[in-house]
């Protein structure tokens, strides 16, 4: 997404004159019209300023005369894949991002061409009863609730395609055929899509047995498929490769504040007061890079956490890293967290930031 869209918006008032020295210096050869509330009215590009010239139009003319009042818009989590295609077959050379009937972002085709991509498989984890969240939960699995129009795992599906993943794995259990039929094997996102199915429940770690031979010989992202976040994977994979653990665990600080004043002692004898004094922790976040090493130490069927797992390799003295996550993150696990992530995605909120 480019950088500078804020750059080339401009109001409906705005003359001809005004939105040509716009496009200049945004240097995109277009101008995105939006109102005061910053909902698009319309694109006007350097093609749209020539015709209107041809058209004898006066310099002066409110761009709102000029303007596409039609353009074609993306949804800000559409995926790389399906915007790339767009412009290919529209012919354009961007794309204004909405979320809620509000511009949000321009994704431009060369940006996207310059991200890169990467062939690390992304293993997501969408086999629970999702029994906190009942009854909604009753006849749907849990990563297929929907938050605005879309279920939890596509949200999470499309954050990872925006930055460059296309191999995926789904772990499921319950109710497998509902995950089945609506991610089908990827090509409706232009990615592959593989799963694996626990004949019986493996506990969070478990599923790693699982996974076939034949992975490429790479780190894997594996992940809740209840976790809703903005971690910015291409960081914490770099993180990964720089410092090369068994496995890294993304981390989140929480602070837990003591309603009572606390009192410290040595024996019988009081050494200090603290009044409500607040602790923070570290809280594990349910996203990890697991190397191959800690993939191929799992065995097939055997039911294991991986709080469990890592544990022991760091009774091993194996090196297992942290990465601190300050981005926005929510574990819908809770009926409040599920409406909180409806919230947050549905109203423009924090989730878009």
């Amino acid at each position: 997404m480019s950088h500078n869209w804020q750059d080339v918006l401009i109001p409906p008032t705005a003359t001809m004159e005004q939105t040509i020295s716009v496009i200049d210096k945004g240097a995109m050869q277009l101008a995105l019209v939006v109102d005061e509330q910053q909902a698009l009215l319309g694109v006007v590009t350097d093609g749209d300023i020539r015709r209107a010239l041809i058209r004898h139009q006066d310099l002066t003319t409110p761009i709102a005369d000029v303007m596409n009042k039609s353009p074609l818009v993306a949804n800000i989590d559409t995926s790389r894949n399906k915007l790339l295609s767009l412009m290919n077959n529209q012919g354009l050379g961007a794309i204004p991002l909405i979320s809620d009937g509000k511009i949000v972002g321009l994704e431009t085709l060369q940006d996207i061409i310059k991200k890169p991509s990467y062939d690390n498989p992304v293993f997501l984890m969408a086999g629970g009863f999702g029994t906190r969240l009942r009854p909604l939960t009753d006849n749907c699995p849990k990563p297929l609730l929907k938050l605005g129009d879309k279920p939890i795992l596509e949200t999470i599906l499309n954050s990872f395609i925006n930055s460059g993943f296309h191999q995926f794995y789904i772990s499921t259990h319950y109710m497998p055929e509902a995950i089945h039929n609506h991610f089908g094997d990827g090509s409706k996102w232009g990615v592959k899509i593989h799963y694996v199915h626990e004949q019986d429940p493996l506990g969070t770690g478990g599923s790693l047995g699982l996974l076939p031979d034949d992975l490429p010989d790479l780190p894997i992202i594996m992940m809740n498929g209840d976790v809703l976040t903005k971690i910015d994977f291409e960081q914490l994979l770099n993180y990964h490769n720089e410092y090369s653990p068994v496995c890294t665990m993304c981390v989140r600080e929480e602070e837990y504040k003591v309603p009572y004043g606390v009192v410290e002692a040595e024996g019988t004898r009081i050494t200090s007061l603290v009044e409500k004094p607040t602790h923070k922790y570290f809280i594990n976040a349910g996203v990890y890079v697991v190397s191959r090493t800690m993939i191929d130490a799992v065995p097939k069927n055997q039911r294991v956490d991986m709080t469990d797992l890592i544990e022991n390799y760091i009774a091993n003295k194996n090196f297992v890293a942290m990465f601190p996550v300050h981005e926005y993150w929510l574990d819908i696990g809770k009926m409040v967290d599920f409406y909180q992530a409806q919230k947050d995605v549905m109203q423009g909120g924090k989730f878009y930031g």
